[in-house]
């Protein structure tokens, strides 16, 4: 049997919010993750290339992707155009040695960019070299019925984008199947969200893999079994339990490791042995 490709496991730096990249560098040396995912948002260290550099040089991480800000509490991060925010994201990835861009389908109230959205993300792909890799979302709820808040849709599944990011709490809230959108996804699949959550709350919870519903433990055997050629990211949402925060991030990567056949790598560190 052919021996499983090494998976990196990285941390979002919007696992340890409302703390910023600097905490997230920190933590994730401290427990033995590869590299981080930088979520760009109002921490000036986020978009700024140069801190990030010396931050990834000081812990001897890696910066596996940039999350472009295109969530609605970042509408005014790298400016007002949605574009623009794109290709901000880009160069910061270029800058910082990054190979991936995470970014969101766009809002429906944004018509005039989801109607170049596709088209625009291909071009930018090729001229960049750098993968984009749209994330499924999730439909919202108002007054108990559902509303559409993307375009083209909040499933990439059935759109024409070459890379794709799985999010594991949003197939939760949305209700997907996230083994069949893996599967239908094949070689699209390229950078992977691991959190859990469950269906029956109509919120992202971003819950630590195996505390919810999903099949987290199946697609990281699934991606690590494959040819699949990005990172595993955990985005674990620990706003809510600060102090049991490591803990919960520690859980987190024991967890990613264990799934993708990593158990026998260097254990991960202990947060208390003053040692580490």
């Amino acid at each position: 049997m052919p021996a499983l490709r090494h998976v990196p496991v990285a941390l979002s730096s919007a696992s340890v919010y409302p703390e910023g990249a600097a905490a997230a560098f920190e933590i994730a040396a401290t427990l033995g993750y590869d590299g981080v995912e930088i979520m760009v948002w109002t921490d000036p260290i986020s978009q700024n290339s140069r801190a990030l550099r010396a931050l990834a040089d000081h812990h001897g991480l890696d910066i596996v992707s940039i999350h472009a800000p295109t969530l609605l509490l970042t509408q005014r991060v790298l400016g007002p155009d949605p574009w623009g925010k794109v290709d901000g994201s880009i160069e910061l990835a270029h800058e910082v040695g990054a190979p991936t861009v995470v970014l969101h389908p766009p809002f429906r109230w944004q018509k005039e960019y989801a109607r170049t959205f596709a088209d625009g993300v291909a071009e930018r792909e090729h001229d960049s070299g750098i993968v984009l890799a749209v994330e499924n979302m999730f439909p919202w709820a108002a007054r108990g019925r559902q509303v559409q808040a993307y375009l083209p849709h909040w499933d990439p599944v059935a759109q024409p984008y070459d890379h794709v990011t799985i999010d594991l709490s949003h197939t939760a809230t949305a209700g997907s199947d996230a083994m069949q959108m893996v599967t239908d996804l094949g070689s699209r699949l390229s950078h992977v969200h691991l959190a859990d959550g469950l269906p029956t709350t109509h919120k992202d919870d971003h819950l630590v893999p195996g505390r919810g519903s999903q099949p987290c433990a199946e697609v990281l055997a699934h991606v690590a079994g494959s040819d699949f050629a990005g990172s595993v990211v955990l985005e674990v949402g620990t706003r809510k339990r600060p102090r049991e925060r490591e803990a919960d991030l520690r859980e987190s990567l024991d967890f990613a490791r264990r799934h993708l056949g990593q158990a026998g790598d260097e254990p991960v560190a202990d947060v208390d042995d003053p040692a580490s």
